[in-house]
């Protein structure tokens, strides 16, 4: 190894860690061109499960181990790149780079979303950066921006799509007129969800980007458990046929408000007017729109996920890792500064909703619905029970409601009563209607 080569311990060899080797054979000389000659990088050494898996790289024989450990202490390693996933082993790998001293690449939302107050102490106690580009939206640098270019900006919102495979999975029932499960089907043979889709479909997937953004935006750690995070398992035919007929569309939104009194952060599937740029990012495209208060409106659109752009992230962090290893210019990455920050409950937060009850079919039933909601002070703003032509004379109806602007506590307490009735066969299903 030369004295300009710096050496890069993989720690995963999948589908980006694969990506992230060729990306760096394929623009070796690119990179060395761009950065002046100061960025060489080599794989010095690389962390896999099965030493005798066929892979589509080559690897030396001598430069994989299934230790993490020896990935660490090599002497060969300067920068540690952990794309193995999860937050046990994830976890021990970054923190113990950190405590070498050698800065860290990782793509692991999840880790970061759950174990982050612990690594960012690490990365400050031990002034070496963690760079995170890759954990959201793939290849659209969103990371960068929120933490370099919008440095100077108070950020009043960032509301996005950061999760491809729910993206694809609610446009084909939009498009295509396909039930949940056939959407998902399909998105799973195209090879847009794994074969367990929980954490897509389920919001946990794009609620950890979230809480990543948030972090950045607003300088203080935030307590996974204390975010609203709801899923598309419920979505239904009739809710999008019911947006299409009122001018919106039904997307799986991350939503981020800076207020007086706190930050919202919420993640759930809301109507969005066709009209905002956010109702067309379609497929697996993931789209961020940046509100800060002297930039103004910003959009940022990509793919999410994939070998190839997530891979360019990765990549775009070891550059900067090394750039800081060659040029040093103090703590490059991120560090939490703000201690307290209050999370908004989301019972303290407002929209109009869509609610859709599954209801025994007779008289008055929209009557002792609707008092209910008056008793609580909640305006309807529309009512409607869609008759299913192939079985007109059906027992159980869908009956749907159309709700003014409240407290997201209000609603729930009165949903909750509600539900009490003889009249209500199930928990009703409620989608936020957004301003944007």
């Amino acid at each position: 190894m030369n004295c300009s080569t710096l050496g890069i311990g993989l720690a995963g060899l999948g589908t980006v860690g694969s990506g992230v080797v060729l990306a760096l054979l394929r623009n070796a000389s690119l990179i060395a061109d761009r950065t002046g000659g100061i960025v060489n990088l080599d794989i010095a050494k690389v962390l896999v499960r099965d030493l005798n898996k066929k892979r589509p790289v080559d690897i030396p024989a001598d430069k994989l181990t299934t230790k993490w450990q020896e990935v660490i202490d090599d002497p060969a390693v300067d920068i540690v790149v952990e794309l193995i996933g999860g937050t046990s082993d994830a976890f021990d790998i970054v923190a113990a780079a950190l405590r070498a001293k050698k800065p860290v690449v990782t793509g692991n939302k999840a880790l970061l979303a759950e174990r982050g107050p612990e690594l960012f102490a690490l990365s400050k106690e031990f002034d070496t950066p963690i760079h995170f580009e890759a954990a959201v939206a793939g290849g659209i640098p969103i990371i960068k921006t929120v933490q370099e270019s919008f440095v100077g900006n108070r950020i009043h919102s960032m509301v996005g799509i950061i999760n491809g495979t729910s993206n694809y999975i609610l446009e084909r029932m939009t498009t295509g007129g396909l039930d949940f499960e056939t959407a998902l089907a399909e998105a799973q043979q195209l090879g847009y969800a794994e074969a367990d889709p929980a954490l897509d479909v389920n919001g946990w997937d794009a609620a950890h980007k979230a809480i990543l953004l948030a972090t950045l935006a607003y300088g203080f750690a935030i307590d996974p458990e204390k975010v609203y995070v709801a899923g598309i398992e419920q979505v239904r035919p009739i809710d999008i046929e019911f947006a299409t007929q009122l001018g919106y569309v039904v997307k799986l939104l991350a939503v981020i408000r800076e207020h007086e009194n706190g930050v919202e952060l919420r993640l759930q599937p809301s109507f969005i007017a066709k009209s905002n740029i956010l109702a067309n990012v379609n497929g697996v495209f993931n789209a961020v729109a940046v509100h800060g208060d002297a930039a103004g409106e910003s959009l940022f659109y990509g793919r999410g996920a994939g070998q190839d752009p997530t891979a360019s992230s990765v990549v775009g962090d070891l550059v900067e890792a090394a750039r800081s290893l060659r040029q040093p210019t103090g703590h490059r990455g991120f560090l939490p500064y703000t201690e307290k920050g209050r999370l908004m409950p989301v019972e303290e937060t407002e929209t109009a909703y869509y609610v859709r009850f599954d209801v025994t079919d007779r008289p008055g039933v929209i009557a002792e619905i609707a008092q209910a909601l008056a008793d609580a002070g909640i305006g309807i703003s529309g009512t409607h029970s869609p008759v299913d032509p192939e079985t007109p004379d059906a027992d159980f109806v869908d009956m749907v409601f159309l709700l003014h602007t409240c407290p997201f506590g209000l609603l729930q307490k009165t949903l909750e009563k509600i539900q009490q009735l003889d009249c209500i066969n199930s928990e009703p299903v409620v989608f936020r209607i957004e301003k944007l």
